[in-house]
């Protein structure tokens, strides 16, 4: 199929040199099997139509989505347009501009940073899943959506994080908090990059240690790409 990857920030310092972009992070975790067309967002870039992709995947980016930033609200414009045409796949700040769009609300949290390997109970199983109750994924946020939009279901999510994973029944649409496309290698780098600045040595020591630990970037990967089938094919 053909993905629009609408790319809403970039790794930073030189971490991309090393690691890539994000809209590179997410055809490595989606395989080659498909075509992609890179949208820069932060640049106004956004697709026409939706039918300009079979599918769209909204990346993650330092920005909030309640920042005052030119791109913020065309963005929102553009996924309201695509709802229920084209399947959609946020993750984390994607994640967090999908449940504002669609009516929800995202917020930074009073729980301060989630960083290292985030782990998610699973509450409810869709056909595009496999049956797997625990799933632990690296992350790295401190914005979280904090009240569902209308149509979305929590099927996954822990105490620090309630809404980690959704589904909108009103739309071809799910999202995620944590980062599946983050390699345990450029999660270490990114908390290095943030040490002494966001996170005190003690947040980056822990977050390090737990990224050794096994994760399921795969079976993530195997989820959304089982349920973009479904939903261009169906």
């Amino acid at each position: 199929m053909k993905i629009g990857l609408l790319q809403t920030g970039h790794p930073p310092g030189d971490l991309a040199e090393t690691y890539g972009s994000y809209s590179a992070m997410f055809e490595a975790l989606l395989g080659d099997g498909h075509s992609y067309q890179v949208y820069d967002v932060e640049a106004g870039e956004l697709p026409a139509d939706p039918a300009e992709n079979d599918a769209y995947v909204i990346t993650g980016s330092a920005a909030g989505v309640y920042d005052p930033l030119p791109w913020i609200e065309p963005l929102k414009a553009f996924l309201r347009q695509a709802k229920g045409e084209q399947p959609l796949v946020g993750v984390c700040f994607g994640h967090q501009i999908m449940a504002e769009a669609f009516g929800g609300k995202a917020e930074k949290s009073g729980k301060g940073w989630g960083v290292g390997l985030q782990a998610y109970e699973v509450s409810a199983h869709e056909p595009w899943m496999d049956d797997a109750h625990h799933v632990s994924v690296p992350g790295s946020h401190q914005d979280q959506v904090t009240a569902l939009p209308p149509g979305a279901r929590v099927l996954g999510g822990s105490a620090f994080t309630p809404y980690g994973i959704l589904a909108y029944d009103d739309a071809k649409a799910i999202s995620m908090q944590f980062h599946p496309e983050f390699t345990p290698a450029y999660a270490k780098a990114l908390i290095e990059a943030r040490r002494g600045t966001r996170f005190t040595d003690e947040q980056a020591n822990a977050a390090i240690a737990s990224l050794s630990a096994q994760n399921d970037r795969v079976r993530m990967a195997q989820w959304i790409g089982r349920f973009l089938a479904q939903e261009t094919q169906g």
